[in-house]
Parts: structure tokens; sequence; C-alpha cells
């Protein structure tokens, strides 16, 4: 062979093995946020745009947890929440207007079983801190006086950006419905760097967009009664899945353990479900509905699932049992043993 035509020949192998390392591949980093590590692994061939990405992520969500913290601080929530306690109006930024918004939505379509206006009740129990919470649990009459207030999301009204409320007994903790929302959010602001194929994951709360490599993103629900993984299941493009469960933040006293999910109708922790697992394309409504229908229970789970547009939704209840609707049903892959299945009809496809 001639000299040049080695050297040509030579050359497009080069120029072939740097293409295959320039190829998709994982690539991971880890932030600290809204007091959780955060977890975003993309697969994709463009390293510096992802670090980009994650460095505009990292900037927002420090950003979102300074305003939007119903107690630290003296962020943009912290301020509303002074003043509707004083009966007054308060004109906010367009993104928390959109996030109450939302919030009120899905309050009302749970009948209000989420209901973020109960911050005052959240704060008595003592889970509105980082640290988890000691001692005995509330005086009974504190409770009950703050319960005969009823306040909820209704009662919270807009002029376009401008927010009051006819209760002063409201006072917003965003703490089930802020992180659902961040995730989209994170999603779309890798989206708009390039980076089609990423999972954002915050405590087992995750979004996703595109698959990873020539699969879907296959993830684990934790098992809220053992250890380890309960479920697996593939998450497809857009999809977000979020669990509200009593296996991580709770107050214990005298052996009892009183979850961090409190119902808005007595005010107490719920009972008879470990947790709750929403997919839908709406982090910030499976977020909000994996509380609700925490709160609503084994009984009456199925109404609050079709009132809020979902088909799959899984709980497993204080026995072990697990209640699922057909749509979960049918992708849910089971990990380990567990108690009766029990597949609820009803629920129309399409969340």
């Amino acid at each position: 062979m001639h000299l040049s035509c080695r050297i040509l020949l030579l050359f497009a192998v080069l120029i072939g093995v740097a293409a295959c390392d320039r190829g998709p591949r994982d690539h991971h980093q880890t932030l600290l946020v809204f007091g959780t590590l955060l977890d975003i692994k993309a697969y994709t061939d463009q390293p510096a745009e992802f670090d980009a990405a994650v460095r505009d992520l990292e900037r927002t969500f420090q950003a979102m947890h300074r305003e939007w913290h119903a107690w630290k601080g003296d962020g943009e929530l912290v301020r509303l929440n002074r003043m509707l306690a004083q009966g007054d109006p308060m004109t906010v930024t367009p993104e928390l207007a959109d996030l109450l918004q939302q919030a009120k939505r899905h309050a009302e379509l749970s009948d209000h079983l989420f209901n973020p206006a109960i911050g005052r009740l959240i704060a008595l129990w003592g889970f509105h801190s980082d640290e988890p919470p000691g001692g005995p649990p509330p005086d009974a009459k504190k409770i009950a006086s703050l319960i005969d207030e009823t306040p909820s999301m209704s009662q919270l009204l807009f002029e376009e950006n401008r927010i009051h409320s006819t209760n002063p007994a409201v006072s917003l903790d965003l703490g089930a419905f802020a992180k659902g929302y961040a995730l989209n959010l994170a999603i779309r602001r890798l989206q708009a760097f390039g980076i089609a194929n990423a999972i954002v994951n915050a405590g087992g709360d995750l979004c996703v967009s595109g698959h990873h490599g020539d699969r879907p993103w296959t993830i684990g629900i934790r098992h809220p009664l053992g250890e380890g993984v309960i479920a697996s299941v593939d998450v497809v493009d857009g999809e977000c899945v979020l669990t509200s469960g009593n296996y991580e933040r709770y107050r214990e006293y005298e052996s009892i353990r009183y979850a961090h999910i409190i119902d808005p109708r007595t005010g107490y922790p719920v009972e008879h479900v470990a947790s709750a697992t929403v997919i839908s394309k709406d982090g910030g409504l499976a977020d909000a509905a994996a509380t609700a229908l925490s709160v609503a229970g084994p009984a009456q789970w199925q109404r609050i699932a079709k009132q809020m547009g979902l088909a799959q939704v899984m709980l497993v209840d204080d026995n072990g049992d697990v209640h699922l609707s057909p749509d979960m049903r049918e992708r849910i892959e089971f990990q380990q043993p567990i108690g009766q299945v029990i597949v609820s009809p009803g629920l129309d496809a399409g969340s």
C-alpha cells in the first residue's frame, strides 16, 4: 500500500476512535438543596453543557429554597405569611403566584386533603424544621383551636400577583408540593441546555426526560415497612414519580411514631397508610396528590385520585397490603414479598 494511503487509513481509524470516545455516556452530579441531596444524572455526549446546566440549577434551587421556605430567614413566603396574618395583601413575584395558584387548584381537586394553608398546624407538630422533632405530641386543645380556624387554600385570593386571604389563620407551607414543582423545572432547564436524556432525583422523588441509552430509565420505589426496594418501574420521557411516606420524617414519643403527614380535618398525623406513590407528567400534581392520597387512605383514595385526574397510583397500608390502580399494576414489578395486592378499578388512563 502506498505510504500516503496508509497515512489516510490510520487517520480515518483515529477519527473513528475519537468519535467513539465522544459518544453518549453517564454524567452525574449531586447538589444539596431543599434540605436533601439532589442527584442529577444525564446520558449525554455534551459534558460541558451538562456542567453548565447543573451550575444554573444550583443557583436557581438555592434561590427557591431561600424565597419559598415558610419559616426560615426573611424570604418571600415568610413575608407573605406575615402579611396574611395581619390581614394585609402582598404583591409577589409571578413565579410564587403561579406556584400558589397551582397549589390552590390541587387542594380544591383533593377536597382539601392536600392543604398547604395549615402551616401553623405543621409548625405546632414541629414538622416545619429540618431537624426531627422530639418530646410529647402537642396539646389536644391547641390542635383543636387551629382546626376550628379552618384555614384552606380557598381563602387565598388573587388579583394577578397580588394575594390576600379572607382568613388570617392561613399560613402557607409548600413542603408537600414545591419539590415536585422544582423537579419538573429542573428537567426543563436541562433540556434548555441541550440535555435531552436525564433523571433528577431528590430523595427518591424524581422526574425524567428521554431515555437511558436504548432503554427507559428504571427506578426503584422504597419499601415503606422494610429494607430496600418494594418495586421497580420503567419511567418514560416526561414522567415524574413522587412518594409520600411516614418512614423518613416522623415524631416518636414513648414508642409511638407520629407521621409528618397531617390530616387537615383532624389535626393529627395520618394512620393506616405507610406510603403513597403517584406517577404523572406534572411533578407538582404528583407531589400534592401523594400527600392527599395518604390522608385519604385505603377507603377513599380512588375517589380522590379520580378527581385529581390520576391513573397511576400505589398505596401501601400499615399492614403491608398494596393498593393499586389498574394502570400501575400493569407496569410495576415487585422486588420482594409483599402483602395482599388489591387492584381498584374505576380510574381512567391518561394522566
